[in-house]
C-alpha cells in the first residue's frame, strides 16, 4: 500500500528535441488492429513494434521521409511522411507476403529447428557467460544514474482543473516523450554518481557513492526508498527480470522459446559490426512477457542493443507501459560492454490510451572502464558511507565534471520549478495530505512532532469494547539520532486508560549501537507469533479486530517494561541484548484463565504472573537494503531472507520474578522468485522451553479468529487451541501471479492470481507443564500424535485490490468446536 500511496503523491506532486516524430495505428483490411507489427524508418536501424492495440509512436533525431510497416502474412507498406511531425496515421496492411526482401522470416509455433532466429538465440546462450565484464578477473567503472518522475498526458482540461488552480505556471513549457509521444511535466529528479569495483574471482563488488542530488522530495525518506526499490538492477541475459515484485521472462532466456515468437528480420552494420536483427513478441496474452527487438553481433553473439516493452495485457496493476532500452559499447573485436541503460514506466490507474499518469524514468550511463587491476579482499569489504552528508552537498562544479550525460533543458528546470512550488501554499497542502496517508502521521513542523499513527485510532475487542487511541513521536528529520514515541488509549467498556512509551538513542552510527527502552500497559491478544519480540509499542490486528470468528475473549492485561542494547557489527547482522519485566493477567478471567498452581499463595494458585527475563537475539538479513543512517532506517527491498535466533533466560526472585526457565527459538523466512511460476514465501520455526512455566510463558501455536489473511498463522485454529513447550512449524505460500488463469480463455482478461498455501506444526507439552497449568479453564493440547496441517486456495487481484483465501483444516477435527473450513481475505494495492 505504501508504494501506491507514494505513487499518488507523485500524481499530485507537481520537458527532448527530435527532427522526426510519427504515431498511428496499424490495422488489417477489416479494421482489426495488427499487434506487434514491425515499424521502422526506411534505410535505418530505428524502429519499434505496435502494441497489443496496434498503436505505435517513435521519433528520431534524424530526418526521415519514409516509414516501412510489415508483418507476417501481410504485404509490406511504405508510407511517405510529408512533414517532420506526423501523428494519428491509419495504416492498412493488405493480406499477402511472407518475406522481406532477401531475409526469410519464420513466425508462430513452427518447428524450432526451422527458425534461424532461435539458432542465433542458442548461440547467445552459449556465449553469455564470457561476454562483457565476465571476461575479466577485476573491473572498475564510473556510473551515473538519474531517476525522474513526470506528470503525463497533460491536456487543457487538466490545466484548468481545480486541482491546479493557482499552479498554472507549471505548465508554461511542456514537451513530448520520445517513447510515447505524450506531453509531460517533470516533477522529481534524483542524480547519483558513483565508482564501482568488482572481482569476478572473489564474487565481490563495491560501490562508492560520491555524489547524490535530489529535487522535490529530498527530505522524504519514503519516496527515496520507493524510487530505489522500484528501479532495482537487472541483467537482460538472466532468465528472468524482476520488476515491481514480478518475474518477467527475458527474451534471452532459455525458456524464452516457450513463451515468445522470434523473427530474424534483418542484418546490418552497426558501429562497424555486422549484426543480426531479431524481433520477438509473446505467444500468449496476459503473461509476464515483453515485446521488442534486439541486435546481436554475428561472431561474439553479444548484444549491441536491445529494446523491451511490457505488453498491455500483462498481469500487472497500475502500470500502463514499461519500456527498456540498452546500448552496448564495442571495446574491441570480442568485448561488448553496457554503455547506457534506459527504463520508462507509465504509472496509471487505468490502461486506457487517454488515461493520465506519471512517468518514472531511469537512465544509467557507464564509462571509464578499467580491467585487471587487483585489489585486496579487505578493499571490497569496506565501502564508503552512501549517507555521508558530504555526498549530498556536492556543488555544481562536481556535477558538471561527473555527469556522464548532460541534463536536457527540462531536467535542468526541475530544480528551479520545485524550489518555486515549495513556496506555494496549495502545493504544500497536497504534499502534506498524501504524506499523511503514506506515513500515517501528521507532521507538526513547529514542534518537531508527528501525531499518529492515524491508522490505529479506532479499535474494538471483547474486553475494551470500542477503543480510541492517539499518539505522537518526535521528528526532526529522517536521520534523527534519537526518537521518543508514545500513545494513550481508552476503552469505553472497561473504562480504563492504557499507554505505551518508547525511547531510542543511536550511540554510535558506525556500529549502529542503539540503546532503547520503554513501557506499555495495555490489553493484548498474545500468541499470534511463535517468535514474537518484546515491542513496547507493538499491537496485533487481532487485538482490535472489529469482526472475528467465535469467541474472541482470550485477551491478556500486559504491563511490560524493557531495556535493550543493539549493535550491527557487520552489515545486516544485528545483535540485541536486553531485559524485560512484565506482569500478565487475564483481561476476562471468567472466559479465559491464566491461573496456575502456586504453593506459596494462600489459595494455592495465582492468577497473575510477574516475570523478569534476559534476552539475547541474533538477526541476520542477507541482501537487505536500507536507506538513512538515523536511529530508525527504512527498508528499500523485500526479497531478503531473515534468520533469527532468540535465547531467553527467566531469572527467578530478581525484582520479585516468579520463574526460572530457558527458551530457545529459531526462525528462517525466505522469499523465493521461482521464475515464471511466481513467488514462494517460506518460513521455518522451531523452539524449546526448559523448566515448568505458566501458560502465559509457553509457546502458543498462532491461531487466527479474524477475517483477515495473516501469514504465519493458522486460520482454522482458535486462539490457544494448541499450546506447546517444544515445537516445529513450517509455512509455505506460493503466488503464481496468474500463470494458470492466463491460460483460461473465459477469465484470462480478469488478471486474477492464484495463491496456494500449506502450513503445519508439530509440538509437545510436558506433563510438568500440564500439571502446573491445571487450574486454567481452557484445554491444554499439543499437536504431538500427528502434525497438524492446513492448506488454502486463494484468488488474488480481484478488482486489483482484493484477495480471498479458502482455508481447509487437514486433521484434529475432533477438537472441541474445531473449524474445518474458513474464508479469510485482505486488500491492498500491489503491482
Amino acid at each position: 500500500m505504501r508504494k501506491i500511496l507514494l505513487f499518488t503523491l507523485l500524481l499530485f506532486g507537481f520537458v527532448n528535441y527530435a527532427q522526426t516524430k510519427v504515431s498511428g495505428i496499424v490495422v488489417d483490411e477489416t479494421g482489426e488492429p495488427v499487434a506487434f507489427a514491425n515499424v521502422i524508418f526506411k534505410n535505418s536501424s530505428e524502429g519499434t513494434i505496435t502494441n497489443d492495440n496496434g498503436r505505435f509512436y517513435m521519433e528520431s533525431e534524424g530526418s526521415h521521409k519514409t516509414l516501412v510497416v510489415s508483418f507476417i502474412g501481410y504485404e509490406t507498406q511504405e508510407i511517405t511522411l510529408t512533414s517532420a511531425v506526423t501523428y494519428d496515421l491509419n495504416i492498412v496492411l493488405p493480406e499477402g507476403g511472407e518475406q522481406l526482401d532477401e531475409v526469410v522470416i519464420y513466425v508462430g509455433k513452427r518447428s524450432k529447428k526451422d527458425n534461424p532466429a532461435i539458432d542465433i538465440l542458442r548461440k547467445i546462450w552459449a556465449k553469455k557467460r564470457i561476454n562483457g565484464l565476465r571476461k575479466f578477473k577485476q573491473y572498475e567503472y564510473d556510473k551515473y544514474e538519474k531517476v525522474e518522475f513526470d506528470l503525463n498526458t497533460i491536456d487543457s482540461a487538466l490545466m484548468k482543473s481545480k486541482v491546479f488552480k493557482g499552479l498554472e505556471f507549471v505548465f508554461a513549457d511542456l514537451d513530448t516523450s520520445r517513447i510515447t509521444g505524450k506531453t509531460y511535466l517533470p516533477i522529481f529528479l534524483n542524480e547519483v554518481f558513483s565508482k564501482v569495483y568488482g572481482n569476478n574471482i572473489l564474487q565481490q563488488e563495491r560501490e562508492d557513492v560520491l555524489g547524490n542530488k535530489n529535487s522535490g522530495f529530498s527530505n522524504n525518506q519514503a519516496i527515496t526508498a520507493f524510487v530505489q526499490d522500484l528501479y532495482s538492477d537487472y541483467d537482460v541475459y538472466a532468465n528472468y527480470l524482476k520488476f515491481f515484485d514480478k518475474s518477467f521472462t527475458s527474451p534471452l532466456s532459455r525458456t524464452g522459446i516457450d513463451v515468445y515468437n522470434y523473427v530474424l528480420s534483418d542484418s546490418a552494420y552497426i558501429d562497424n559490426k555486422w549484426c543480426y536483427h531479431i524481433i520477438y513478441y509473446p505467444r500468449r496474452k496476459n503473461e509476464l512477457t515483453f515485446k521488442g527487438d534486439f541486435w546481436v553481433n554475428d561472431s561474439t553473439f553479444a548484444l549491441k542493443k536491445i529494446n523491451l516493452e511490457v505488453t498491455r495485457s500483462a498481469n500487472l496493476n497500475w502500470v500502463k507501459e514499461v519500456y527498456i532500452e540498452q546500448d552496448f559499447e564495442v571495446v574491441n573485436d570480442s568485448i561488448f560492454l553496457l554503455k547506457r541503460d534506459y527504463m520508462l514506466s507509465d504509472f496509471s490507474l487505468s490502461k486506457k490510451e487517454t488515461s493520465k499518469g506519471v512517468y518514472g524514468k531511469r537512465t544509467t550511463v557507464y564509462d571509464n572502464y578499467k580491467f585487471d587491476q587487483p585489489k585486496t579482499d579487505a578493499f571490497y569489504k569496506t565501502a564508503s558511507d552512501p549517507f555521508d552528508p558530504l555526498v549530498f552537498e556536492r556543488d555544481s562544479v562536481f556535477w558538471n565534471n561527473n555527469r556522464l550525460e548532460n541534463l536536457n533543458k527540462d531536467e535542468a528546470g526541475i530544480y528551479a520549478l520545485l524550489d518555486t512550488l515549495k513556496t506555494v501554499p496549495k502545493f504544500k497542502s497536497y504534499y502534506n495530505l498524501v504524506s499523511i496517508l503514506g506515513s500515517g502521521y501528521v507532521e507538526i513542523d513547529k514542534w518537531n512532532l508527528d501525531i499518529g499513527d492515524i491508522y490505529s485510532t479506532f479499535g474494538y475487542n471483547d474486553a475494551e469494547g470500542i477503543r480510541l487511541r492517539g499518539g505522537a513521536r518526535t521528528y526532526f528529520g529522517q536521520n534523527d539520532p534519537w526518537r521518543l514515541e508514545g500513545y494513550m488509549a481508552y476503552g469505553f467498556m472497561d473504562k480504563k486508560v492504557k499507554h505505551g512509551f518508547s525511547a531510542k538513542w543511536l550511540l554510535d552510527k558506525k556500529s549502529r549501537l542503539i540503546l532503547s527502552g520503554g513501557n506499555r500497559r495495555d490489553i493484548e491478544q498474545l500468541g499470534l507469533s511463535l517468535t514474537a519480540t518484546n515491542d513496547v509499542l507493538g499491537r496485533s490486528v487481532a487485538s482490535s479486530s472489529v469482526l472475528t470468528v467465535g469467541n474472541n475473549d482470550r485477551l491478556t492485561n500486559i504491563n511490560l517494561t524493557t531495556l535493550n542494547l543493539e549493535a550491527e557489527p557487520f552489515t545486516n547482522f544485528r545483535i540485541r541484548f536486553g531485559g524485560s519485566l512484565r506482569s500478565l493477567s487475564s483481561a476476562l478471567p471468567e472466559a479465559f484463565s491464566l491461573e496456575y498452581i502456586d504453593p506459596e499463595s494462600p489459595t494455592g494458585t495465582s492468577t497473575e504472573l510477574k516475570q523478569f527475563d534476559l534476552t539475547t537475539t541474533f538477526i541476520y538479513t542477507p541482501g537487505k537494503r536500507t536507506i538513512g543512517y538515523g536511529v530508525e532506517r527504512r527498508n528499500v527491498n523485500d526479497e531478503y531472507a531473515t534468520l533469527l535466533f532468540n535465547y531467553t533466560r527467566g531469572v527467578e526472585a530478581f525484582l520479585e520474578s516468579d520463574f526460572s526457565y530457558a527458551k530457545y527459538q529459531f526462525s528462517y523466512t525466505q522469499p523465493w522468485q521461482i521464475g515464471g511460476f511466481g513467488r514462494l514465501l517460506s518460513t521455518v520455526e522451531m523452539g524449546k522451553t526448559t523448566g515448568a512455566v505458566p501458560l502465559s510463558l509457553l509457546n502458543v501455536v498462532p491461531g487466527n479468529q479474524t477475517l483477515f489473511s495473516l501469514y504465519n498463522t493458522f486460520p482454522n485454529l482458535d486462539f490457544y487451541e494448541f499450546v506447546t513447550d517444544t515445537y516445529f512449524a513450517l509455512h509455505l505460500e506460493q503466488n503464481f501471479n496468474g500463470r494458470f488463469f492466463s491460460r483460461i480463455p473465459l477469465i484470462r482478461n480478469w488478471n486474477l492470481r492464484e495463491i496456494v498455501g500449506l502450513r503445519g506444526v508439530w509440538g509437545q507439552l510436558s506433563d510438568e507443564n500440564i500439571a502446573l497449568n491445571s487450574p486454567t479453564n481452557i484445554p491444554l493440547i499439543a499437536p504431538t500424535d500427528k502434525i497438524y496441517f492446513e492448506y488454502s486456495l486463494g484468488i488474488g487481484n480481484i478488482f486489483k485490490i482484493f484477495r480471498i483465501d479458502f482455508n481447509f483444516r487437514g486433521n484434529y477435527l475432533e477438537n472441541p468446536d474445531a473449524r474445518a473450513f474458513s474464508v479469510t481475505g485482505t486488500f491492498g494495492f500491489n503491482f
